[in-house]
């Protein structure tokens, strides 16, 4: 018996050694733990990240900010391309030939002064060009189905477009995840 209760409290004192290793090994793993990329908004389950944000602004795929917030001004963008294109989905436009991305792609790249520059933006975005394609891919469409439902708008166009778009941000499921500076722990 004496046996026994000696060889249980050296099994509790190893399984104790055990959980204690075991709990520092995930402290040290935590303590070296790297941010890849930041969600910052969540749009119909489509996650929009710093990623994204980079990309579109490095490679000005989106109309340069204009605010103060930079970041704010670049993610609402990214947000509106969002609910567009969940609208695009439902209704499918034609898609766009291989030869129209090929065309949008050497837009992109005619922002750069080289073919290094434009490289180096990609690798700064953490996007590659297959990414980029389809995010152009993705425009296109979206261009294809504004020209197709507002087509009739004539001069009221531009008004039509944004009170569609006041629409879709109002019944549109959207997670807005981003803080700017000075702002941590307050809730929009």
């Amino acid at each position: 018996m004496c046996e026994r209760r000696r060889f249980e409290g050296r099994r509790r004192k190893t399984i104790a050694a055990i959980a204690a290793l075991a709990a520092a090994a995930c402290l040290s793993v935590a303590a070296r733990a790297e941010i890849i990329d930041r969600v910052l908004a969540v749009v119909g389950g489509q996650l929009i990240t710093l990623t994204d944000l980079t990309a579109a602004r490095d490679l000005r795929l989106v109309a340069p900010a204009t605010g103060g917030d930079q970041t704010r001004d670049l993610l609402t963008k990214l947000i509106d391309r969002e609910l567009v294109l969940a609208e695009v989905e439902r209704y499918a436009p034609p898609e766009p030939t291989a030869d129209a991305v090929d065309v949008e792609v050497r837009r992109v790249r005619a922002r750069f002064e080289s073919d290094q520059a434009f490289d180096a933006a990609l690798v700064r975005s953490g996007i590659d060009e297959r990414h980029l394609r389809e995010t152009l891919r993705q425009d296109l469409r979206i261009r294809a189905y504004l020209d197709q439902r507002f087509a009739a708008a004539g001069d009221r166009r531009a008004a039509a477009q944004e009170e569609w778009m006041a629409g879709l941000r109002r019944r549109g499921d959207v997670i807005d995840l981003y803080l700017p500076s000075g702002t941590e722990g307050i809730k929009n």
